[in-house]
């Protein structure tokens, strides 16, 4: 599948951090403590990424996770009332996310991983459902994954060579 590259300089990004976490290994000398910091960009109009960042500091971590959200950047197809095209259901790991579209006024049915990313990918109606590994980080990338791989109705039918109406037919 290919990947179109999206230019982080030409969107008004937001950032959350999402999770930070403290991890400490035992070495000669003692404990080496580092710090893992999970980072969602997004700028509620159809863009969405998330990174992983690490090192001894939190800001640096921070940054660096930052960073790596931002060359993560994909692009969502958002229809009329801001919900999905179609449901599918994401997976990274042992985590899935069952996404599924809701008409106007359903709001951001979804558990706190996914709703984070949803948030700032700007949808705004949603149905979701975590299944699987409850792990934070898994759920993120399950997430980010079935917003990936969903298609508007036009790109459907210029894959298989049709019209639009004859998809619906």
């Amino acid at each position: 599948m290919k990947r179109t590259i999206i230019d982080p300089s030409t969107l008004e990004l937001e950032d959350k951090v999402f999770a930070i976490k403290r991890v400490s290994k035992t070495v000669k000398g003692g404990r080496t403590m580092r710090f893992t910091a999970l980072v969602i960009v997004g700028d509620k109009n159809g863009h969405v990424g998330a990174g992983l960042g690490k090192a001894t500091e939190i800001p640096e971590a921070i940054r660096k996770g930052k960073e790596a959200a931002m060359k993560s950047l994909i692009e969502i197809p958002l229809d009329e009332n801001a919900s999905i095209p179609h449901g599918y259901t994401g997976k990274f790991g042992s985590a899935s996310v069952l996404l599924k579209r809701a008409p106007g006024g359903t709001g951001i049915i979804a558990g706190g991983a996914a709703r984070v990313v949803l948030e700032l990918a700007g949808v705004q109606n949603i149905r979701t459902k975590s299944l699987g590994s409850n792990n934070k980080q898994n759920v993120v990338y399950a997430t980010l994954n079935g917003l990936q791989q969903l298609r508007t109705p036009e790109q459907v039918a210029k894959l298989r060579g049709k019209s639009v109406s004859e998809i619906f037919a």
